[in-house]
């Protein structure tokens, strides 16, 4: 199986509407379980559509636990991205409040993140 099938084929354990806003890198499955590697799409927040805004990277990356598969151990590690508005230099992220809302992502997800991640929005 090829690389990009084996992280279509992931993307069915995660929850529906993640590979909306999130592309696995990469997974490693070890004795202890699988890491999949998440990192968010370069898509700028619809919040700040009609702006320009500048990629300026991501946040430290988080590790969280996600629901086992088949009794392994699955952790997400997840980098969000952060954009700079061009206009003010102000730093911005996706607000997962709004996402939850526009139901592209189901809302236990978009709780999760936004518990798991600390903040809706930097």
């Amino acid at each position: 199986m090829e690389k990009d099938q084996e992280k279509a084929l992931l993307g069915y354990f995660l929850p529906s509407g993640t590979l909306d806003y999130f592309d696995i890198t990469h997974f490693v499955k070890d004795k202890e379980g699988l890491v999949l590697f998440l990192e968010e799409k370069n898509l700028p927040p619809a919040e700040y559509a009609g702006q320009t805004l500048h990629s300026k990277g991501f946040y430290p990356e988080v590790r969280v636990q996600d629901f086992p598969i088949r009794e392994n151990k699955v952790e997400l590690s997840i980098k969000r991205r952060r954009w700079e508005v061009h206009s003010t230099g102000e730093i911005v992220s996706r607000n997962w409040d709004l996402v939850m809302k526009g139901a592209r992502l189901t809302k236990e997800f978009a709780l999760f993140l936004k518990d798991a991640l600390g903040r809706s929005s930097d």
